[in-house]
């Protein structure tokens, strides 16, 4: 499959449409979808984040039939499942609702898979929560691909991960406690597992530059991803927004936020703006821009 353009692994909605949301419907989900398709995104995967059982029974089958519309063929490549079985805990669970997670559990990712008609094609799961490498050997031999996120691991638990099967690392240097240990902590651990590829957000809110750069001379560009993380709020004007099971704040400058959590409640920014924002930092070729933003995410996907 030959897809040119801008790949997105992290797109929780866009324009006001949540994809995890109760009021989602078929006709909302194809107009969102359609609308993201036209601003400059070639293929993404729909986010459904950590959610109650009725809201995956029910999103997760109203986006499997968006996927199977032909006119989404190769556009709208799958699911990608942010939870429930990430941290509960403060910081680490960032903008999810910490009473929606679970432990690793195999027989509620069949129902899951089960519910998205086998769509869902990443799972991101907390590398420290008992029953976690079990979960990533059975998801990834039955073809799902597993990203540790959300979550507070150290290198060991990243590094047991990583050899059961995990390949990516889901926004790395966010979901995260705001104070952590200077040494031991968990985006010094996901820099240090090398087989790890990383997905970041560059909106230029979610990472600052430095940052941004660090990661990527750690990783080196074949093992860096960029995604948007685009939340329903992306495309929308500021204004005070509940978005994900939050009271949050878009401001002019496109930082969406919960003062209240003092969280980030993902991106208001699309695919395109993201990579609009690393290229504006002259730290990557063009040749390099395309390998973190299609090659490397078909390489993930298996797409050829």
């Amino acid at each position: 499959m030959n897809i040119n353009g801008y790949i997105d692994l992290q797109v929780n909605g866009y324009l006001g449409t949540d994809f995890s949301g109760e009021n989602l419907t078929e006709e909302k989900c194809a107009a969102a979808c359609e609308k993201l398709l036209a601003n400059n995104t070639a293929a993404f995967l729909a986010t459904v984040v950590t959610s109650s059982e009725d809201i995956y029974e029910r999103n997760l089958g109203i986006i499997a039939n968006i996927i199977s519309r032909p006119q989404f063929k190769g556009r709208v490549l799958g699911i990608h499942a942010e939870g429930p079985f990430i941290s509960d805990k403060p910081g680490a669970v960032g903008a999810h609702n910490p009473a929606w997670t679970k432990k690793p559990d195999k027989a509620f990712f069949d129902k899951m898979q089960n519910w998205a008609k086998g769509n869902i094609r990443i799972l991101t799961i907390a590398a420290e929560n008992p029953g976690a490498e079990d979960l990533c050997k059975y998801a990834v031999k039955n073809g799902t691909t597993i990203s540790l996120g959300h979550q507070d691991a150290d290198l060991e638990q990243l590094k047991r991960l990583s050899q059961a099967g995990a390949e990516l690392l889901t926004h790395v240097g966010n979901a995260m406690p705001n104070m952590v240990h200077r040494h031991n902590n968990a985006l010094l651990a996901a820099l240090a597992v090398k087989e790890l590829t990383a997905m970041i957000i560059t909106d230029g809110h979610h990472l600052p530059a430095h940052v941004i750069e660090a990661i990527i001379n750690a990783k080196g560009t074949d093992k860096i991803i960029i995604t948007s993380d685009a939340s329903p709020i992306a495309g929308m004007p500021p204004g005070k927004y509940n978005v994900l099971d939050n009271i949050a704040v878009l401001e002019e400058n496109g930082l969406l936020h919960n003062p209240q959590k003092q969280c980030l409640v993902g991106s208001s920014a699309t695919i395109s703006e993201c990579i609009a924002f690393i290229r504006s930092l002259n730290i990557l070729t063009e040749q390099q821009i395309k390998q973190v933003s299609n090659i490397n995410p078909l390489k993930v996907l298996k797409i050829n």
